[in-house]
């Protein structure tokens, strides 16, 4: 997970809204029973539909008080946290 996707993902959905997220990652998991597939592109796949949970994760934790700094650094801490 990249921070400034999530961030960038997070702006878009204050702009617009979160169901376009949510269809996007339809779609992209959709894609992943492609038996044609590479692995490399299945790992893009992955990696942008992480970056779009993630995205949706923050959004949540701003909708419900937390400042979008806190909110993006408490979630990455999270991530690393899982990661170690």
């Amino acid at each position: 997970m990249k921070l400034p996707i999530i961030k960038h993902l997070t702006q878009f959905i204050e702009a617009n809204d979160e169901d376009y997220l949510v269809e996007t990652i339809e779609v992209l998991e959709a894609l992943t029973e492609v038996s044609s597939l590479k692995d490399e592109e299945l790992d893009v796949i992955g990696e942008l539909i992480s970056n779009m949970y993630g995205a949706l994760e923050v959004h949540k934790m701003v909708k419900d008080g937390t400042s979008k700094k806190e909110a993006l650094n408490a979630f990455m801490q999270r991530v690393m946290g899982a990661i170690n």
